[in-house]
This record gives C-alpha cells, sequence and structure tokens, in this order.
C-alpha cells in the first residue's frame, strides 16, 4: 500500500510539474506609440503585452512646455509609484530630463513635470475602455484600472520607458 501511495505522489507531483504556466518573461522596458496609442510592455525585443491608451489633451506633438496637454516624447525612467493617487493607481515617469530642461529654458519656459502613466480618475472606473475615445489626460499616459493593476505587478521602478511620436 505505501508503494502504491508513494507512485501516486510521484505521478501526481509530475503532472502538476506539467501543467503550471511558464514563468512570465521580465519586463525590462516599456514602449509606447504615440500615434497608435499604444504601450508594450518589452522583454528583449518582444512584446509581452500591449495597451491601448489615451494620452495628453494637447495632441500628438511632443510636450514643450507645462500646462500644453502634450504627452512628452523620449526615454525616461519609472521612478516612483502612488497608490494614493487621485488616479487608480499611478507610476512616475522621470520627465523632464536634462534635454528637455536645456529645450525649455532656451525656450523661456517651464518643461513642467508630473507626468505618470495611471489608470482612471478615482471613482471613474466604470468608463473602462470607453475612456480611450478621446485623449483626455494633462500629458499624462492613461489605462484602465484592470490594466494599471497588471502593469503595477510587471513593471518595477527604475523600468526604461520610451515614448515615440
Amino acid at each position: 500500500m505505501s508503494r502504491f501511495i508513494k507512485i501516486a505522489f510521484v505521478a501526481l507531483a509530475v503532472c502538476a510539474f506539467a501543467w503550471a504556466e511558464p514563468p512570465s518573461p521580465k519586463v525590462d522596458r516599456i514602449l509606447v506609440t504615440k500615434r497608435d496609442h499604444q504601450l508594450s510592455l518589452m522583454s528583449g525585443d518582444k512584446a509581452i503585452k500591449t495597451y491601448s491608451v489615451a494620452l495628453g489633451r494637447g495632441g500628438l506633438e511632443p510636450k514643450r512646455q507645462q500646462g500644453d496637454g502634450r504627452t512628452p516624447e523620449g526615454t525616461y525612467r519609472i521612478d516612483s509609484r502612488n497608490r494614493q493617487s487621485q488616479f487608480h493607481r499611478s507610476l512616475h515617469i522621470s520627465y523632464p530630463d536634462a534635454e528637455d530642461r536645456k529645450r525649455a529654458k532656451k525656450a523661456g519656459v517651464s518643461p513642467g513635470g508630473d507626468i505618470f502613466l495611471h489608470g482612471l480618475l478615482n471613482g471613474q472606473g466604470w468608463i473602462g475602455k470607453g475612456h480611450r475615445a478621446v485623449d483626455w489626460t494633462d500629458g499624462c499616459i492613461a489605462v484602465t484600472d484592470q490594466e494599471i493593476e497588471e502593469i503595477w505587478g510587471l513593471v518595477p521602478n527604475g523600468t526604461p520607458i520610451e515614448i515615440r511620436p
């Protein structure tokens, strides 16, 4: 009887291992393509997951100054996160960088800041994917509440984010 139990236990362990999902690839960067309104979580050259996004209400041109409502372009980092945001979770993007500050100084304007990847305004999660019908943020990148939860769990602080035209 004990031999049968051992064999059954080994057989169950083998089956459980065979059915287990393989580990998810590590997200090593985020790629945002503004004209396509897409954000992809990347592992090497492969997109692990792609989301549709809403962007800044100021149009698809690159951010130039505070208050223009545009989403910046360039390579930045996710440098902090906020569970208590006015939006359902937010990941801070390290805009402005030295080049952005230099360009703004030359133009005599402030480059702005407070650019985030975030969910929907708290209490507005019911809008869901409908929020993508129009670019509505102040220059941020917005996804649904469910999507920001997923991204939050996959993207550590320090992850590069490249925002392309």
